[in-house]
């Protein structure tokens, strides 16, 4: 296997014989009507790849499943009990305006990429063929870890608000004769991710029905929720709502504060196989950013309007690889024929995600940090790819055809993104107030820290060896 480059640093791989996929259609295990267009093949072909996935998903479904990977409306009641402490309901509305404008050019940037190389793999695909050749192979590793890792702590974080709204249910309904214990919401979260595997694996093949019939409980939702609210419920003032930040963190600058609780409502707008994925896959992703954070601002709005006294809520007793780039990734890429979904890799989110849950025995503000950490590494990842892009064109170098394009507005569009990322980054791993406690700590910067050391000597001692980058087995004629 040998690859070459173009005077202006593209790489092209050539592959021979033996990994070229040829006929390669016939050795899918996947039915021939999960196969997805011709445009899917080749872009199989392409990517050097065999499909073992389900291409079962069309542009509806797909908005489904993008709009509850999101869940923006239905999770902002319960991380904004954070943004509260750090600059009040102002920040709330103003957050959400914030996040909506700009995720809309980080999403326009990934899905521009998503067109490009429509591949499972993402962001460390679209790395591994963008960066300068000399670092393609280690920023591909680098991201594929953070994707991974924050997918997986976004998995744990929705299970742990689950169960932390049931436990928070059962108090309301309880309040004489419950008494709160940390341990059951951890129990009611393991119960929880338990329920969602055997879904998302007995149920795999029905699906993109079932995202369909959730698009419209998750549309019809919103309005069954604000609808009572804005009927019965008290009304703040204009004034005190949305232009007074406030902060009970200890911050002496307001500013501060602020921009250190706007990372959760901007939070709740990040977060399988499709058939012509090269368009429908994009048009996905900027369909479900824009109509979700508008469905999440209406939320907000409702609930800094109609939340009544701050200190009152805050003091409530309910506020809450396989490109051989991870350790075992032979055993863990494995895609059971018949099947046809990674049936070992969701056992092993289930074992990570039971484990995350336990955070919650020990810190009061273990969704805070398990919230922060998923921002982070997916923010991370979304800042490597784009930064990547922007080298790419700067650099002149021809990309890749595309059916969804920026065309001239590009660049212009990757470099706001780039610049819209960096400050929720830097505060995102702040904690929520001055006077720092074990028990009140942000943690994900440790475990941030601490999974990126596991990434870096996982890679010293093995996958150097064999880790080599999607790249290549790419077979691109540009």
């Amino acid at each position: 296997m040998f690859s070459k480059h173009d005077a202006k640093g593209l790489n092209v791989t050539e592959i021979p014989g033996e990994h070229s996929l040829g006929n390669d259609d016939e050795k899918s295990t996947v039915p021939a009507k999960y196969r997805g267009t011709d445009a899917d093949k080749d872009d199989m072909v392409v990517l050097g790849r065999v499909q073992v996935l389900r291409r079962n998903f069309n542009f509806p479904t797909m908005l489904g499943f993008a709009s509850t990977v999101l869940v923006a409306w239905e999770i902002l009641p319960v991380i904004s009990v954070y943004a509260l402490e750090d600059g009040g309901t102002a920040i709330i509305f103003w957050g959400l305006i914030a996040g909506i404008i700009g995720m809309t050019f980080v999403y326009a940037s990934l899905a521009e990429m998503a067109s490009m190389f429509p591949t499972a793999g993402g962001q460390y695909h679209w790395v591994s063929e963008l960066a300068p050749p000399k670092m393609q192979k280690g920023l591909s590793y680098v991201v594929g870890w953070l994707t991974m890792m924050g997918w997986q702590v976004y998995l744990a974080g929705i299970c742990f608000m689950v169960g932390s709204c049931i436990q928070g249910l059962i108090v309301l309904n309880n309040l004489d004769t419950y008494v709160f214990q940390a341990w059951h919401g951890t129990l009611l979260t393991i119960a929880v991710i338990l329920f969602v595997s055997l879904f998302n694996t007995l149920l795999a093949a029905r699906l993109p029905l079932i995202e369909g019939v959730l698009l419209i409980l998750h549309m019809a939702g919103l309005f069954a929720i604000i609808i009572p609210l804005w009927v019965m419920a008290p009304r703040g003032n204009v004034r005190d709502t949305l232009f007074t930040f406030t902060t009970t963190g200890g911050w002496p600058n307001l500013g501060l504060a602020s921009m250190i609780g706007m990372v959760n409502p901007i939070g709740v707008l990040v977060g399988e196989e499709v058939k012509d994925a090269g368009i429908v896959l994009p048009r996905a992703l900027i369909w479900s950013v824009v109509p979700n954070g508008i469905m999440a601002l209406i939320m907000g709005a409702t609930f800094v309007f109609c939340i009544g006294d701050i200190d009152d809520v805050l003091a409530s007793p309910t506020s809450f690889a396989r490109d051989q780039g991870v350790p075992f990734s032979g055993w863990l890429s494995h895609v059971s024929p018949g099947w046809n979904i990674p049936i070992r890799a969701v056992f092993v989110s289930v074992v990570i995600s039971t484990l995350l849950s336990f955070i919650n025995i020990g810190s009061y503000v273990a969704l805070n940090a398990i919230n922060s950490l998923g921002v982070v590494s997916l923010l991370v990842s979304y800042t490597v790819t784009i930064t990547c892009l922007v080298w790419r064109r700067l650099a002149g170098a021809p990309l890749p055809p595309r059916k969804w394009s920026l065309g001239r507005f590009g660049l212009a569009v990757n470099l706001i993104a780039l610049a819209f990322v960096l400050p929720v980054l830097f505060f995102a791993f702040w904690p929520l107030a001055k006077d720092v406690t074990a028990a009140g700590f942000n943690w994900s910067s440790v475990m941030f820290v601490s999974i990126l050391l596991i990434a870096l000597l996982y890679y010293i001692f093995r996958a150097r060896h064999v880790y080599v980058g999607p790249v290549m087995l790419v077979k691109r004629d540009l």
